[in-house]
């Protein structure tokens, strides 16, 4: 069976990380979030794989090829303007030929979840087949209502906690007949302007087709939307990672719990590392530092003298420098931060921290939340960010800057001081 993986997206909410690589080349626990959705294919027992790009396509062209090195035989095709999944999915027509699975290529969900909507498909082969998964805040998804059983009756996108006819929210993986393809045609664009295959999925059901529903636990799905999402799909992913040391560990460094340090990575003496961790390729750590649970150190990251980093992620080639503090924070490719900097994670008010998103005000509904960094920012000694900030890409802070409102990319915030100069007397 071959599968359709939608990547077109730039995951805008995401911003700055997204500023420069596409939602789906964001890398967790040290691989992109596409790429977890391809080894869940491939472990599935697809081998064949469509990816629908726009969004800085080039780059996922380039990261992942023919899929020869991940036992895949992919290709590509282009949907020309990001107008909804459903038109998403009719760029795909020509080139299948079958049912095949469709996947949304920037969520996290283990291969049980994929092999149990293939398995129920085969084995009943309805018009379609999706998953569905209980959720806390049904009014942030589309809600599936079903009927007899599994059967799905219909889809309301984002209804209010008091209208939504379950908490069971679309996760993202179907597995569809050819019919979809015809009904897609005849849906109209929402609200928002864009073609939802969950349109045609309902029209599907309308007609009296079965269309059937796969019910997953949480714990096998992820969705990414928000920053602060990506702290929880890092933890997701250490959390089931085979663990290996086979780096270099200096005399005197500890390694509690569930660590993976790559062959090219170096541990120096004095480092505290407690799991689970990554250490990635050609990463260097300590001495003295004290990385906590949940924090992922990229390709080429330097973290120097007497440093603590916790539930954070750094990525490919950032440097922080000694004496600083990263807390519950993603800092962006080849940054580079100055002796004592901090990222703040906690109000004064024991609040949660909030954070901007899409130019408005999000309850991150987090105590503890530190910044996010976009690539190649920098800052001076002793610079302190807020909790909930954004600092965009190629942006500068000054030493001894207090960063409390997010900074657009390309900036450079420096502290102005009044300073007095005497002449000292005997």
């Amino acid at each position: 069976m071959k599968a359709v993986v939608l990547a077109a997206g730039e995951g805008v909410r995401l911003q700055p990380i997204t500023s420069t690589r596409p939602k789906h080349l964001v890398e967790v626990g040290g691989k992109p979030i596409l790429e977890y959705c391809l080894s869940s294919l491939k472990a599935s027992g697809v081998d064949e794989v469509l990816i629908v790009v726009h969004y800085m396509a080039e780059a996922i062209r380039l990261r992942f090829g023919d899929g020869k090195s991940f036992g895949l035989r992919i290709d590509y095709v282009e949907q020309k303007a990001i107008v909804g999944t459903g038109n998403a999915v009719s760029v795909v027509e020509p080139h299948v030929s079958d049912d095949f699975v469709l996947l949304y290529g920037d969520l996290l969900f283990t291969t049980e979840a994929v092999k149990s909507v293939i398995a129920l498909h085969q084995k009943e082969r309805p018009a379609a087949t999706m998953a569905v998964v209980p959720v806390e805040k049904p009014e942030d998804y589309g809600i599936v209502e079903l009927e007899n059983g599994n059967r799905v009756k219909g889809i309301v996108e984002k209804p209010s906690r008091q209208e939504a006819p379950t908490n069971l929210a679309n996760a993202g993986i179907y597995v569809f007949s050819m019919e979809i393809f015809e009904r897609i045609g005849r849906i109209s664009a929402s609200s928002r302007g864009e073609w939802e295959i969950t349109d045609a999925i309902s029209l599907l059901a309308k007609e009296g087709k079965a269309v059937l529903a796969v019910t997953l636990s949480p714990d096998d799905w992820f969705d990414i939307g928000r920053p602060w999402d990506l702290l929880e799909a890092n933890r997701w992913a250490l959390e089931r990672m085979n663990h290996k040391v086979i780096g270099f560990i200096e005399d005197g460094a500890h390694l509690i719990g569930p660590v993976t340090v790559a062959k090219s990575a170096r541990i120096r003496s004095g480092a505290y590392i407690e799991g689970p961790a990554l250490i990635d390729e050609e990463a260097d750590v300590g001495p003295n530092c004290y990385i906590r649970p949940h924090t992922s150190i990229g390709k080429k990251v330097r973290v120097g003298n007497a440093c603590e980093v916790k539930n954070s992620i750094l990525m490919r080639g950032t440097h922080v420098g000694h004496l600083s503090y990263i807390g519950d924070s993603i800092l962006g490719e080849k940054c580079n931060l100055g002796a004592g900097t901090v990222t703040a994670n906690y109000r004064f008010d024991a609040g949660p921290v909030k954070m901007m998103v899409k130019d408005k005000l999000v309850n991150s509904e987090r105590k503890k939340l530190g910044a996010v960094l976009g690539d190649n920012v920098k800052t001076g000694i002793n610079a302190l960010l807020m909790p909930g900030v954004k600092v965009g890409d190629g942006s500068w802070v000054g030493p001894n800057v207090v960063v409390d409102r997010d900074l657009p990319a390309n900036s450079i915030l420096l502290l102005r001081q009044n300073t007095e100069k005497r002449e000292l007397k005997s």
